[in-house]
């Protein structure tokens, strides 16, 4: 996500704090904020994808996901 994105974010929050945004600009922060959290998401999942851990004696596992727990 480009820089000019997170700014328009975070400027559309300082607004909100101040007045009461426009329709358009309520549409334009969730979309900016969807996006914002599916970059974030995917950042995540890719540094969480290269974890390594390292076992006392030396060996080395690759992070895993769990299984989903019965309900």
């Amino acid at each position: 996500m480009d820089k000019f994105k997170i700014d328009r974010i975070n400027e559309l929050a300082r607004k909100a704090k101040r007045e009461e945004l426009s329709d358009a600009e309520k549409r334009e922060q969730q979309a900016l904020r969807k996006e914002y959290i599916a970059y974030f998401r995917q950042n995540l999942m890719y540094a969480l994808e290269n974890v390594v851990i390292v076992e006392p004696d030396g060996t080395r596992k690759s992070l895993r996901k769990k299984d989903k727990p019965l309900q």
